[in-house]
């Protein structure tokens, strides 16, 4: 594996840790796609420091059981903002 790839893993899995993002913010924060976030932590990470990846998998996985609720807040927040567009 090249090793700017490696570090690139790293950093990825230190900033899902550090900032509790999620796989979407970490795509754009590091200018990849979400793919690539998601084999860099889940794949590449474990064969380069398996204590990160597990730290950075849990955030995964947190992410993961709430982007329903995430989601519905976001649906909500549409519809609310539309709804006070026609009242204007």
């Amino acid at each position: 594996m090249r090793d700017y790839i490696e570090q690139r893993a790293v950093e990825i899995a230190q900033y899902i840790i550090d900032n509790h993002a999620t796989v979407r913010q970490t795509a754009k924060k590091f200018g990849i796609s979400k793919s690539t976030v998601h084999k860099d932590v889940t794949e590449r990470l474990m064969v380069i420091n398996q204590s990160l990846a597990k730290r950075a998998r849990v955030v995964l996985d947190i992410n993961k059981s709430e982007r329903h609720i995430r989601g519905g807040m976001a649906t909500k927040q549409k519809y609310l903002k539309a709804e006070q567009e026609h009242i204007q």
